[in-house]
């Protein structure tokens, strides 16, 4: 009884309690007004025609256009209206005003070399287009001289990076999509709060409904007592509106210019296996030190000076590529750190994994979650593998969300009949994002084969090219494998009974897939 009333108390519950009583108030009023004529009724009708005329004309993804005709047939009375209301990029012209002119003055200091570009396209054409698009379309421009140590699981490089907070001397900055107190948080913050002390300009951004579940709402406040800058994206308010989809799933942590990291890793002792909720957790990390921290203290600066207190923003002007550790030792190959947002209608994040697919001569192989993906990469993916590529994606054997897994495992029937290889990790969960191919490409970050993180979010990965770590990753891969189950067509139909035979899987396939388009299911916690 005391965890059931415990639960009650949660924000989250009374906040989504609140908003589903402005939704029944709404459709309340709205079936009040419409049941006292036949003329509203009508014109609301008539609204939905001429919407759905409107959405076939618009150049969205055609699979999102045909989620909402759709939608609107099965509710032709409000179908149009709800278009109206949460449709299109409406919803997020509040986070669009916020950090339209923040990544217009980071682009102000971010230098493309044209050189790079040049050079590499006497060798390598293909590789050479995919750093011209992720150069103009990201933003940030890609390095030589930098650096990237590959981290195969959360404990290894949470290591590493206490031992890089212990060296901070001018500044510390984190942004982290879930952060619980535990070991793993604890332990950083006592640095944290020494730093502090010491004079080091500590900052910490952190999503709320990433955390709505293991920090208090006043969280905030007390790191700003203990002398630590802090900053909440996007909080959890009881406003019915499509916003709070769009989470910060970013994963930087930048210390001093000396040192940054990024991966899958967040702040929570699962991710470090101190807590084992669903086996061993899998993961993964970067340290990239060279001029490509630049990039990583220019990615933190956007989404902190877009929603900081005016008097903590940050001058882009006391921070500058020259002022980078440089390494002692030229580093061969090419490190391009981006990150994509759901501001504009390029998603970056799918477009960088259909081009990896798309220039795979020999094999691609992926780490991700959850697999949740559209008809572009569906048809990339089996493509690939029917020219011959080796294609390979890991997934979990024991999920975190049992609903996501039914709907993750809906695919495996056809991309395995494709020729696709997906193999599932037998010692729990599997939580790293990333891809290599060819030994000489590789991408990791934070962005899961999702739609969720592929339309919603805001996040960020590294393309890596000729770089040591490509072989580092592909290693990993290899070694996973080793404990993973291969997904036959066979087992195809004995775990995929439901979807295969048309039932309850598949409905859920359908309605997650929908309500991730449509941009209005809250699903708070996707790490």
């Amino acid at each position: 009884m005391r965890k059931f009333l415990k639960f009650l108390s949660q924000r989250i519950v009374i906040v989504t309690f609140l908003i589903f009583l402005q939704v029944l108030w709404f459709v309340g009023l709205f079936l009040k007004f419409t049941s006292y004529s036949q003329y509203i009724t009508a014109a609301f009708k008539i609204l939905s025609i001429l919407v759905v005329l409107y959405i076939m004309n618009r150049s969205d993804n055609p699979s999102v256009k045909l989620v909402w005709v759709i939608v609107i047939l099965l509710f032709p009375l409000f179908g149009g209206l709800l278009y109206l209301t949460i449709g299109g990029k409406q919803p997020i012209s509040y986070l669009r005003k916020k950090l339209e002119p923040m990544i217009e003055e980071s682009e102000r200091h971010l230098k493309i070399d044209p050189q790079i570009e040049e050079e590499l396209k006497l060798t390598d054409g293909s590789t050479a287009s995919q750093i011209y698009y992720l150069e103009h379309q990201s933003g940030f421009p890609a390095y030589k001289d930098s650096k990237v140590d590959y981290y195969p699981s959360g404990e290894e490089c949470f290591r590493i990076m206490v031992e890089e907070l212990k060296k901070a001397q001018k500044y510390i900055y984190l942004e982290y999509f879930i952060i619980e107190e535990g070991i793993m948080w604890n332990t950083i913050l006592d640095i944290l709060e020494e730093k502090v002390k010491l004079g080091v300009d500590v900052r910490v951004m952190y999503d709320d409904v990433g955390c709505i579940f293991n920090l208090p709402s006043h969280y905030a406040d007390s790191l700003r007592k203990k002398g630590i800058k802090c900053v909440v994206f996007n909080r959890y308010i009881p406003v019915f509106s499509t916003v709070f989809n769009n989470r910060d799933h970013r994963k930087i942590l930048v210390i001093d210019g000396n040192a940054a990291f990024t991966g899958g890793i967040n702040f929570a002792d699962e991710y470090i296996n101190e807590k084992q909720r669903f086996g061993y957790w899998k993961d993964n990390g970067v340290r990239i030190t060279g001029k490509a921290v630049y990039s990583m203290i220019q990615m933190f600066l956007q989404m902190w000076n877009a929603f900081a207190p005016e008097k903590e923003k940050l001058d882009y002007e006391k921070f500058s590529l020259e002022e980078v550790a440089l390494l002692p030792e030229k580093e061969r190959g090419i490190v391009l750190p981006y990150s994509d947002h759901p501001l504009d209608s390029e998603f970056v994040g799918e477009s960088v994994y259909i081009n990896l697919i798309n220039s795979a001569q020999k094999y691609i192989y992926f780490f991700t979650p959850y697999l949740i993906i559209d008809n572009e990469v569906v048809t990339a993916l089996i493509l690939a593998a029917k020219r011959g590529v080796d294609v390979r994606i890991i997934t979990p054997g024991i999920p975190d969300k049992k609903m996501i897994f039914l709907v993750t495992q809906s695919y495996y029937p056809q991309l395995v009949e494709g020729g696709v290889k997906i193999f599932q990790y037998r010692p729990g969960f599997v939580h790293a994002k990333c891809a290599v191919c060819d030994d000489k490409i590789a991408t990791v970050g934070t962005i899961n084969l999702d739609y969720r993180s592929l339309y919603l979010h805001f996040e960020n990965g590294l393309f890596l090219y000729d770089c040591h770590t490509v072989m580092a990753i592909k290693q990993d891969i290899l070694d996973t494998l080793e404990d993973c189950n291969h997904i036959t067509e066979e087992m195809c139909k004995k775990i995929c009974f439901f979807i295969t035979t048309g039932n309850f899987a598949d409905f859920c396939s359908v309605i997650i897939k929908c309500t991730h388009k449509i941009k209005h299911i809250k699903i708070p916690r996707a790490h």
